[in-house]
Formats: structure tokens, sequence, C-alpha cells
């Protein structure tokens, strides 16, 4: 069981991440806590949208494409408004 996640940046809202986890209460204090190096410099984060997978495999596929051009494009029309 997998979530796909993206949060923003409450300091700089137009700085967004997407990622995948196993466990997304951890995971996200491990960013506001500056523990990733991917996102340490624009916290504290906000989740904005969670999704829920059952199969893991399906969850690295969907944060892989959301992670591509037509992901980011796809998720700032339906997700980031």
């Amino acid at each position: 069981m997998m979530w796909v996640y993206m949060i923003r940046s409450e300091m700089s809202p137009e700085r967004t991440y997407v990622g995948s986890t196993s466990n997304l209460e951890r995971r996200l204090a491990e960013h506001n806590t500056g523990k990733s190096s991917a996102t340490y410099k624009f916290r504290p984060w906000v989740c904005e949208v969670k999704l829920w997978f059952a199969d893991q495999g399906r969850a690295e596929r969907f944060e892989k494409y959301l992670k591509s051009g037509s992901g980011r494009a796809f998720s700032r029309r339906h997700f980031w408004g």
C-alpha cells in the first residue's frame, strides 16, 4: 500500500513536490524537518493532494508520470489550479 502525494511550500507557494511513500505522516515530517535534500530549502510544506494505491507498482508508475512533462501539465490542470 502506497501513497502518492503532492506538497506545496508555504514559504514559496510556486514550489511543489511529488513523491510516494508507505507512511505519509513520517514522510511529510521528514520534508518539514529538512531531512530531504530536494525540499529542505523551501520548508515548511503542506500536503495538498494524497492518493492511496493498493498496488505499489501502480503508485510508483503514477508518481513517475506526475514527474514527467505531461504529468506536470496534468497536475497543474487538475490539482494545482
